[in-house]
């Protein structure tokens, strides 16, 4: 048989990039819609993200320098001249000796150059007690810190999680242009496959449970998905059935029927969809090896073993990888959740759990995690990032080379 001839799980993902076609049907939909869409077309920011020097937390502005040498023991004292409303302009400027009450994503007044928290200061009669000494820009977001006016902000092939959307949405954006998502159809064989519904079963009967499992991660990229039901193991019967949801979907998911036994027609039944048809019979890989990958006409077909088991690692590893491929995002191989290297020290106070932003970076065989260091206000620091990193409240912080859980950004 030429079939059956195994390739590697590198020879596997470099075929799909290799063989899969990309969809280039362009739409423009309302942002509220485009959760999980991929990007046609860059993203260029027409504006500065904030509009203007803010606050980031409830305090005081002030001039660092007016700060210094401010303790609990002794604390140094300003006159408060002031105070700037949310939503309002910032119009008086602050002179030395001086401070203004500005609440959290408020506008700086002119000739500030930080903010001193609540929780530091105590306002008595019109003067202001500070109790702590901050540096200059601390607690303070600059105008263009975050995005800024001309930058690139999302690049082609970017898939839209809710960071995104919130990104685009700062800068007014109520319209993208996507390319089309994509409608998988979904079709079980097997002689001895029954609905999963079914509530009881004769001898030697599985439930079609695949269906489930496997259009349920398609549905989780973003990707609609059409039922065929289930066909036995009638050539001319499997046939018509492929055809019929071949033409109606961008991609054909087949399970059951990937090995090499007398009545497993899947191979058959692929070829006939179309030219130039399969490219992987056989991975090798343990659960999953009788895995069938095709292109029929430009839509790819993706025959899965019937093992329940082996069929969900397999859509997961090569399924994705195939949709990405199909629908034109970006093509990156980061797990979910992993053990990665810190790249970096990073301190955290006694008795408080940190989330660090992270950016995952794949060196000598291995993750690495690169922390992204910004301001809590800044929505660029979640576009960047590619998943979370907890410090636990025991511990004081971690060391560069130290191993560390990643919660991976979908």
């Amino acid at each position: 048989m030429q079939f059956f001839k195994v390739k590697t799980v590198e020879e596997t993902f470099a075929l799909i990039e290799e063989k899969i076609p990309k969809i280039r049907e362009v739409l423009v939909c309302n942002l509220e819609e485009a959760l999980h869409c991929i990007l046609a077309e860059p993203v260029v920011a027409a504006e500065d993200v904030p509009g203007f020097d803010r606050s980031t937390v409830d305090g005081y502005a002030v001039f660092s320098k007016d700060t210094y040498g401010s303790s609990e023991s002794m604390p140094g004292f300003l006159n408060v001249a002031g105070e700037v409303k949310m939503g309002e302009e910032a119009s008086i400027p602050l002179s030395r000796g001086n401070a203004i009450y500005v609440p959290t994503g408020g506008m700086l007044p002119p000739g500030s150059d930080s903010v001193l928290m609540i929780e530091h200061c105590e306002e008595i009669g019109g003067l202001l007690n500070t109790y702590k000494q901050i540096a200059p820009g601390e607690n303070v977001i600059r105008a263009g810190e975050d995005i800024q006016a001309g930058e690139v902000l999302l690049e082609v092939g970017t898939k839209l999680r809710p960071q995104e959307i919130g990104a685009l949405a700062s800068l007014g954006i109520s319209k993208v242009s996507v390319f089309r998502p994509i409608k998988a159809a979904y079709l079980s064989t097997g002689d001895e496959i029954v609905p999963y519904d079914t509530e009881t079963l004769e001898i030697g009967q599985i439930r079609d449970i695949n269906y489930l499992t496997v259009s349920g991660l398609a549905r989780e990229w973003g990707v609609e998905v059409i039922y065929g039901g289930i066909t036995t193991d009638d050539y001319e019967i499997f046939s018509a059935k492929a055809r019929e949801l071949y033409e109606q979907a961008d991609i054909l998911i087949l399970s059951g029927g990937s090995s090499v036994g007398a009545k497993d027609y899947t191979t058959e039944v692929i070829q006939s969809l179309g030219d130039p048809g399969v490219f992987v019979h056989g991975i090798s890989i343990k659960p999953g090896k009788p895995t069938i990958l095709a292109v029929a006409e430009g839509k790819p077909v993706i025959g899965l073993p019937g093992h329940p088991a082996s069929a969900m690692i397999i859509f997961r590893l090569f399924g994705e990888k195939v949709i990405k491929q199909l629908q034109g995002e970006r093509l990156e191989r980061k797990p979910e959740r992993i053990l990665a290297r810190i790249t970096k020290n990073i301190a955290s106070a006694p008795g408080r759990s940190d989330y660090i932003r992270v950016r995952l970076v794949e060196k000598d065989g291995e993750w690495w995690a690169d922390p992204i260091i910004g301001k809590s206000g800044l929505i660029t620091t979640l576009v960047k990032s590619d998943g979370i990193v907890e410090i636990v409240s025991e511990k004081e912080g971690i060391s560069q080379g130290e191993y560390v859980p990643v919660l991976a950004s979908k």
